[in-house]
């Protein structure tokens, strides 16, 4: 993500966090979860389970020791997955602190779910978060985008370099203050397919934002915002999209409303155009069902998708240059055929035609990213099978199960029983995590294997402080989440709390944002190699596509989640 330079200090190690603790997920449960705590391993063999009052609710003997090492750490595990009661428990094993405080509860994800939308709203550019919607992270408008300015990179007919034009609205990409199409793709991806698959746990939400009770849902209404800005990136002579809005460098730690920089619109590209295309065709879709409540705009987007889809055919290998003068992400990606698919898939389910359809013979399957988006095609393919021929539904059920079996044993294999290797940590771990659990729950809407969901909450639990670390990585919930996050916001506003709601970057041995931190990061091991610092862009930073995975997982926790007998 993006880079701050910070005025070296004398390098002061963190403290590592301590070798006893019994790690769980400290948000919670659902009563019929699989739910599983590492403990240290030690003398002991057995475990119980106290409530509120300190009474045992259940005991259980701890697992064979095994040593983890993504971590360096020994471990057993105290699976209490029988105990469904609701209340409010702690697991204890003798001669270890008792673990954090976590929840069995019908609704545990919901207010994690919601925060996790919320915090896109406070991301908002171009208005302000006024106190009734905010609350203390209240704030002035910032960056209203009605004066950008086209980037000789961005000219063409009608546009020349130096013509302004407005593009307002949107989310500011990460800790910093700047809007990226590619981005947004896999983001705005993400929250709409959370949308069609569970709208039961999304439909009647009260997520306090200004659009509240307009008669769309409040998670699309949030998309919408986004949305909206993606469609004024569009060139309305070509059908192109510029790659990014942004400020020629980044800005430092202010508020919006003082971050004052020149904006500007930079370079058409083939990334930027087919994961507009793939979204709007989707997009088309989903607002299909609101006709009424936003008259043509189902069309709008739908034509706005087969324009780019013309430009991208156009233009087929128009990679992301960094202009010299340009010194903010880049979200470059010279490997285009995964957009070509995701965005033919998209079409293809949305209009029918058989023409945007791409060989899925010969497309492979993985897990998502902002600069591998194969994965998407086939969310969406899974999600549409009753659309496809016969040999067709085939080859997706195949190819999803292959993906969702591999990430159950890598889950079944690891001895802290969570579906990561040491080389899965990097920038962004979180979010690989939560894309592996989007992932593995494709696979099970297609085969409900009780195996699959325990990998996909194991991965989410991971997030949510059952790891070496003893941390939520969520600002605002767990017993220990982020207070630090690299935002420039939550670091700006004067408020101890830092913006809730909000994944961030999670464990990333590169640690990249060395030397010039002044605080060194506790340890190199893969899954220990976590800062909470605002200095720490390499692991603490927050990001769009990264709360979007968070979003999907807890929804879908929520809704495909035994219930409890």
């Amino acid at each position: 993500m993006r880079r701050l330079l910070l005025t070296a200090a004398l390098a002061v190690p963190l403290a590592a966090p301590a070798q006893d603790e019994i790690a769980v997920n400290q948000v919670g449960y659902l009563p019929g979860a699989a739910k599983v705590a590492d403990v240290p391993a030690g003398r002991a063999t057995a475990f119980s389970v106290v409530d509120a009052e300190g009474r045992t609710a259940m005991r259980g003997r701890l697992g064979a020791a095994s040593t983890w090492a993504p971590a360096g750490q020994a471990v057993r595990l105290a699976d209490f997955s029988a105990l469904k009661r609701p209340g409010r428990y702690r697991l204890r094993v003798e001669g270890l602190p008792d673990s954090p405080a976590f929840d069995i509860g019908a609704e545990a994800y919901a207010a994690l779910n919601a925060g996790a939308i919320r915090a896109y709203y406070f991301n908002r550019a171009s208005t302000p978060l006024l106190a009734e919607h905010a609350g203390p992270w209240a704030r002035a408008a910032g960056h209203p985008d009605d004066h950008v300015i086209v980037h000789a990179s961005a000219a063409g007919p009608g546009r020349p370099e130096g013509s302004v034009i407005s593009a307002p609205k949107g989310w500011y990409d990460a800790g910093d203050y700047n809007k990226y199409i590619v981005n947004s793709g896999i983001t705005v991806y993400t929250l709409l397919a959370a949308w069609e698959h569970f709208p039961e746990v999304l439909r009647d939400q009260d997520l306090r934002i200004p659009e509240s009770g307009n008669g769309l849902p409040d998670l699309l209404d949030e998309a919408l915002w986004n949305l909206e800005w993606m469609l004024a990136m569009q060139d309305p002579a070509d059908g192109g999209v510029y790659h990014k809005l942004t400020n020629k460098g980044f800005d430092g730690v202010v508020m919006p409303a003082d971050a004052k920089g020149e904006r500007y619109v930079v370079q058409k590209t083939t990334a930027a155009a087919l994961d507009f295309a793939a979204v709007m065709a989707q997009a088309s879709r989903v607002f299909a069902a609101f006709e009424t409540e936003r008259p043509g705009l189902s069309a709008r987007m739908l034509t706005a998708a087969r324009r780019a889809w013309s430009w991208a055919q156009a233009h087929p290998r128009e990679i992301y240059r960094q202009p010299a003068d340009i010194h903010t992400g880049e979200y470059g990606d010279p490997e285009l055929s995964d957009e070509f698919a995701w965005a033919g898939v998209e079409l293809w389910v949305s209009t029918g035609e058989a023409a945007f359809r791409p060989d899925l013979e010969r497309l492979p399957i993985g897990v998502p990213s902002w600069g591998d988006v194969k994965g998407l095609a086939w969310v969406t393919l899974g999600s549409h099978l009753q659309d496809l021929s016969k040999n067709d539904s085939v080859v997706v059920r195949t190819r999803i199960m292959a993906l969702a079996d591999q990430l159950t044993a890598t889950w079944r294999a690891s001895a802290y029983r969570v579906g990561m290797r040491a080389q899965d940590y990097e920038w962004g771990s979180s979010s690989v995590m939560l894309n592996r659990a989007l992932m593995l729950i494709q696979g099970y809407r297609l085969a409900p294997r009780p195996d699959t969901l325990a990998a996909a909450q194991a991965l989410f639990d991971h997030v949510l402080g059952r790891n070496p670390m003893g941390r939520s990585l969520v600002t605002g919930f767990g017993s220990r989440p982020p207070r630090h996050p690299h935002h420039r916001p939550s670091e700006a506003d004067g408020v101890d709390e830092p913006v809730p709601g909000f994944v961030v970057g999670g464990p990333n041995p590169g640690q990249q944002d060395q030397p010039g931190c002044p605080v060194r990061y506790a340890s190199p091991l893969p899954a220990r190699s976590w800062l909470d610092h605002f200095c720490s862009y390499a692991s603490n930073e927050v990001a769009i596509n990264w709360n979007a995975p968070l979003v999907y997982v807890s929804a879908a926790l929520q809704a495909l989640t035994p219930k409890a007998r």
